[in-house]
């Protein structure tokens, strides 16, 4: 077949299951995964779902567990997470990169990413690596174990929409202020089932670290993933990283099809701002510009790049920090660290009065810098959903690193163009730079199997599920409203990240931020109530991070079905591989039919999802409403063995 775009180029060979020769949006496919990625607030319970499919080793080209979220080690508990991360990678074969070492996507990029392959990653921003020319996913932590053992990952085949981008970027404004753009005009259900494949003459003026703060914050628009060409410009970054063998050459054909195009001329863009709370509340930089800032952040999966580390380090070395500003500066490996230091480059952002933190994901999570009461924060992050930041009332705003370091320096919410005359210098052909400090497995098998797995006692054992009643008869415990985040189901930060590897434990925080009675409502319901728990939710479901624990800590607390007027993808898949049904409304106005303490029935529902029909609902005995489902037979047969691990375990037990 000839005129394909990028994305068909690298998931047509990939696909292991279709419904057609050329699967056509919407299909239901599998694909081969050749590389995964983990980290620790996700990977601890991927390792141990990985466990129990009693493999010897993993089944991947190549797999990277990092430590870069939970570094803050104020008890036993990440410290114990750690260990255990490093002798389960020692054992089956998983490269191990330890903490300090740097933020995994950042890593992943510059090491192992490789043009035409693909990778799952157990983080939502895992398409940062899409830069280069891959098809890069962010996926609940249990398709990362299945995909570690060999199996297809399943998903939706994505529309494939062609984002042009002409002419280059005046000087201040940079990449971050491109996929502002996008999430301005698509919004952060947009990209809901949708690939983004970039083309266009900007092209050639973008590093491959512009494109990855693209399709880094791609995953904010509720994409699939995000895919840039491999080209001359992702040939140079390869020589610089000394990974040239892995580099080829990857273009769309001439006149290939799209489902649809979106053009934004780069010339025409101005400095963007996301306000407070969500990313696609983007507005002009000059028109809020004057407000005063009281903590300016710089760093993150997003923007943690050399590129952005030179750009601060160029900008302090001529200007101060305006009184009373909290700059902390994040780079993205201990690579970027040495660098600079070598480079004199270092010495700019020390003596400026900035706070150098840790290469880490650290502020992002939630993982200390919190803002003052009432304070506003600036960040050149890509999440700023409230109290994520670690304090309820902070107004937390998302822009580029040129808006975050000229506000720095002028303490106010500035135009970066005020400062910046000229375009920054992009990072060229850099010999010598330092290696990283990855731990690579024994290449013996023996060697290997002599490795003990190192467990703490906050590593507990996985909860086991049954499958949800096939006649249903559930109380309505909880009533939400648009773009509920998995943020708002699980939160992150130091004091709950901890408890990752403790489902029992870390369910006791579930919409915490919500409503501070819902756990006990649903440990009540379940222990003492007929009922299954139900939980009615408006637009977009669910989205943000791929944090499986939001779905597992409520099949913990008894939820059987979500009822939603949309759902985000990653988190509606992690329902599904823990037996949770997610079902929409068919008539968005129902929504308003259900209240909170509701009792809806639903009779014969296995029934009716063999038959592939909709389902009629009664709410409190009178009103009917339509509900429908995007589930293909494989989510369909997750249902009704109560969870994908139970699903694999029939199988392997002969049971049908």
């Amino acid at each position: 077949m000839v005129n394909l775009n990028i994305t068909q180029k690298i998931l047509f060979p990939h696909i292991s299951d279709k419904p057609r020769a050329n699967p056509i949006p919407g299909d239901k496919i599998s694909i081969k995964i050749d590389q995964t990625l983990t980290q620790d607030a996700t990977g601890t319970l991927v390792y141990m779902e990985f466990e129990a499919l009693h493999m010897d080793k993993i089944r991947t080209k190549q797999s990277v567990s990092y430590i870069d979220h939970n570094t803050l080690q104020t008890g036993f508990e990440n410290s114990d997470d750690h260990r255990f991360l490093r002798t389960i990678a020692a054992k089956y074969g998983i490269i191990f990169s330890p903490p300090g070492t740097g933020i995994c996507h950042q890593l992943h990029l510059e090491n192992f990413s490789v043009p035409g392959q693909t990778l799952l990653g157990s983080d939502s921003h895992t398409p940062t690596s899409s830069a280069v020319g891959m098809i890069a996913i962010g996926a609940g932590g249990l398709d990362i174990a299945c995909a570690l053992a060999g199996e297809p990952f399943h998903l939706t085949m994505p529309a494939v929409i062609n984002v042009i981008l002409s002419n280059k970027l005046s000087p201040g404004v940079s990449a971050k202020d491109i996929i502002l753009e996008l999430l301005r005009q698509l919004t952060v259900k947009g990209g809901l089932n949708k690939i983004l494949e970039y083309s266009g003459t900007g092209l050639p003026y973008l590093s491959v670290y512009d494109r990855a703060t693209i399709t880094n914050m791609g995953a904010e628009l509720g994409l699939t993933s995000s895919v840039f060409p491999s080209d001359k410009v992702t040939e140079q970054f390869f020589k610089t990283h000394n990974r040239h063998a892995r580099w080829k050459p990857l273009s769309a054909d001439k006149n290939a099809v799209y489902d649809s195009k979106i053009e934004i001329n780069l010339a025409k863009l101005e400095p963007l701002i996301a306000c407070p709370h969500n990313p696609d509340n983007v507005k002009k930089v000059s028109e809020i510009s004057g407000k005063k800032v009281s903590q300016v952040c710089i760093g993150s999966c997003t923007n943690s790049s050399y590129d952005d580390m030179i750009l601060v380090s160029k900008m302090l070395k001529s200007h101060k920090i305006a009184p009373g500003i909290e700059l902390t500066i994040s780079p993205g490996s201990k690579q970027i660290m040495s660098y600079l230091s070598k480079n004199g480059l270092l010495e700019p952002i020390l003596s400026s009065g900035a706070r150098l933190l840790e290469p880490a994901c650290g502020p992002c999570i939630g993982m200390g810098q919190s803002p003052v009461s009432a304070g506003v924060s600036l960040r050149t992050f890509n999440r700023n959903f409230k109290g994520r930041s670690g304090t309820a009332d902070a107004e937390v705003y998302l822009c580029s690193t040129e808006t975050a370091i000229v506000s720095a320096i002028t303490g106010k919410i500035t135009d970066p163009r005020e400062l910046i005359k000229k375009s920054a210098e992009k990072m060229f052909y850099i010999k010598n730079l330092p290696a990283p400090a990855f731990i690579y497995p024994a290449a013996s098998a023996g060697a290997r199997a002599k490795i003990e797995i190192m467990r703490g006692p906050n590593i507990k054992p996985l909860p086991e599920f049954k499958p949800i009643p096939e006649n249903i008869a559930g109380k309505t415990l909880l009533k939400l409203e648009n773009n509920i985040s998995t943020d708002d189901i699980l939160p992150a930060g130091a004091k709950i990240l901890p408890l990752r590897s403790n489902i029992p434990a870390i369910a006791n925080y579930t919409f915490a931020r919500v409503n501070t009675e819902f756990v006990n409502r649903a440990k009540t319901n379940l222990s003492e109530s007929k009922y299954s728990g139900i939980i009615v939710a408006a637009d977009n479901y669910g989205q943000g991070s791929s944090r499986e624990h939001a779905a597992i800590a409520l099949r913990y607390l008894g939820i059987d079905i979500i009822i939603a007027k949309s759902m985000a993808r990653i988190h509606s898949a992690n329902l599904v591989n823990f037996g949770i049904l997610p079902l929409l409304f068919v008539n968005l106005s129902d929504y308003d039919k259900i209240n909170p303490g509701s009792i809806i029935t639903i009779p014969d529902i296995y029934n009716l999802l063999k038959t592939n029909h909709n389902i009629t609902a009664t709410i409190d005995s009178k009103d009917e409403i339509r509900l429908k489902y995007n589930l293909g037979q494989r989510d369909k047969q997750m249902i009704f063995a109560g969870g994908l691990l139970n699903l694999i375990r029939n199988k392997t037990a002969g049971k049908p």
